[in-house]
């Protein structure tokens, strides 16, 4: 079952000028290095090979997307909805996510944490994320 739109996201809008600085400022950090360097991108890297996953050959979203942005200058546009939203996250390499709306259960809200939330942690132990500044 597909979800309604939330008011105000319209799949006419332009958000290109929005992005243009975003994509701009990921551009500049990638002419600096590669993707591979950034600190984030080594943190995941990490967290992958200690799930037993190589790192190159399983690469986190951010890296793959900043590997793509880097090897062709640009992302092709995504869904009106998602788009400008995993575009705007290059620069800050925050990974992103695709879910599939018919397991979840309930709403789904994207929001800095408060610190009261509880996740599966990926070694299947449960997690509470850091209040967010």
């Amino acid at each position: 079952m597909r979800r309604p739109a939330r008011p105000g996201v319209t799949p006419g809008v332009d958000v290109t000028p929005r992005l243009a600085g975003y994509l701009g400022a990921a551009r500049d950090r990638l002419a600096a290095g590669p993707e591979g360097g950034f600190p984030e991108i080594q943190a995941w890297r990490r967290a992958f090979t200690r799930m037993g996953c190589p790192p190159t050959r399983y690469r986190c979203a951010a890296e793959s997307l900043l590997r793509r942005l880097r090897r062709d200058g640009h992302l092709p546009r995504l869904a009106s909805a998602r788009g400008p939203r995993q575009r705007a996250l290059h620069p800050v390499r925050v990974p992103v996510a695709v879910l599939d709306l018919a397991r979840i259960d309930g709403d789904l809200t994207v929001r800095p944490a408060d610190g009261t939330e509880s996740y599966l942690g990926l070694g299947g132990e449960s997690e509470h994320p850091r209040p967010a500044r």
